[in-house]
């Protein structure tokens, strides 16, 4: 394979029949859409999606310290994870920047699995890999073990319940078991970054087609729709999920990005970026740093990734994320704003598109949260 050559799902062949735009994501040939994304949208809010979201990246780690590496290496208390459940974090570098937002499923007594976001699934192996000296644990690269299927909505629980023995009432938010859809041996988890219920499907690649088959049928009586990766973006950005790249950065550390709470100060022992963070947090309380806010437009101009958020002629912040919002019906986005225009309400914000200031409301994220 070329270096330029895109990397292809177990599922690219199923997505070209259907129609699929295709895109580059992060080396990955991926589906954009099938068709419209905003209907693709709209039926996951409704009722529900089917993803193919094969890019992420799988990391094992496993051996009789494999908990004290993870607790090493990230800045959650991955120790405090009971067999079964799922916990989000973060992998800092030495000066507290972000290298990854990731979910850590502890899948027995030593074993976990690690999934990075697929443009920086390298960086993470290599980090946990040079973070592993000295523990006596094991990081594989299981990138190429595993597709990974998503079915998003409030019709999700029905349609995978009827291909499953599986007990999916129980299992919670944030949690996965072992277990068999349509006859395929899964990791069934209760996780996903579109705002609502559903699963996501951990498999072997040459399994991906007869599930993605046996989803469809199951759903269709449900209204399941094939989704791409456009919807699944705006569908987040409602949910104020914030995405690597643009909320979260190497510049940022998680208490600038207002999620601090993931880091685990209490947890025994040193991991990589204490110190720095030790004074991020601290810098943080006495003045604090940039806020992520939501923002409404009055209008119907859409505002883009660092465009300027503007108070009269002083430029206030940046936006990071910004997308019509199928939901709402206006656009949206997710801005860092300074402290003192972050309070939802706040008057005379506006955003800078081209050069006219734009006006939009200041807003508390998520812009949509799912009815439970």
């Amino acid at each position: 394979m070329s270096s330029t050559e895109l990397r292809r799902t177990a599922l690219d062949a199923t997505h070209r029949a259907l129609g699929a735009t295709m895109t580059d994501f992060a080396g990955w040939d991926m589906p954009l859409r099938y068709g419209s994304e905003r209907d693709e949208h709209l039926a996951v809010r409704s009722r529900a999606g089917l993803f193919d979201l094969s890019h992420m990246g799988e990391i094992t780690v496993t051996g009789p310290r494999a908990a004290e590496l993870l607790d090493f290496a990230l800045v959650g208390n991955i120790g405090s994870v009971k067999p079964g459940r799922a916990r989000y974090t973060m992998i800092c570098r030495e000066d507290g920047g972000i290298l990854d937002d990731l979910i850590v499923y502890r899948l027995g007594e030593t074993e976990y699995m690690v999934v990075a976001n697929a443009s920086n699934a390298q960086v993470v192996l290599d980090a946990l890999t040079e973070r592993a000296a000295g523990f006596d644990a094991e990081v594989r690269d299981d990138r190429d073990a595993y597709a990974l299927l998503a079915v998003q909505g409030p019709e999700s629980p029905a349609i995978v319940k009827s291909l499953t023995d599986a007990d999916l009432d129980g299992l919670k938010y944030y949690a996965g078991l072992p277990g068999t859809v349509a006859g395929v041996p899964a990791l069934i988890a209760r996780t996903g970054y579109t705002g609502e219920d559903g699963f996501e499907l951990f498999v072997k690649p040459e399994d991906a087609v007869e599930l993605w088959r046996a989803l469809t049928e199951a759903g269709e009586g449900a209204g399941l729709v094939p989704c791409g990766l456009s919807c699944r973006d705006t569908l987040r950005l409602e949910a104020g999920m914030p995405l690597y790249g643009h909320e979260l950065t190497t510049a940022l550390t998680p208490f600038d990005a207002g999620l601090g709470r993931v880091v685990k100060f209490e947890k025994e022992g040193d991991f990589v970026g204490r110190a720095a963070l030790t004074e991020a947090a601290s810098r943080a309380e006495q003045n604090p740093p940039r806020v992520l806010v939501g923002l409404v437009a009055e209008g119907r101009r859409v505002p883009r990734a660092g465009y300027r958020v503007v108070a009269g002629t002083e430029v206030i912040g940046e936006v990071t994320s910004g997308a019509p919002s199928p939901t709402l019906g206006k656009p949206i986005a997710m801005a860092y704003v300074d402290p003192a225009h972050a309070a939802p309400g706040t008057a005379g914000v506006g955003v800078d598109i081209r050069g006219s200031h734009e006006p939009y409301e200041v807003v508390a994220l998520p812009f949509y949260k799912r009815q439970k």
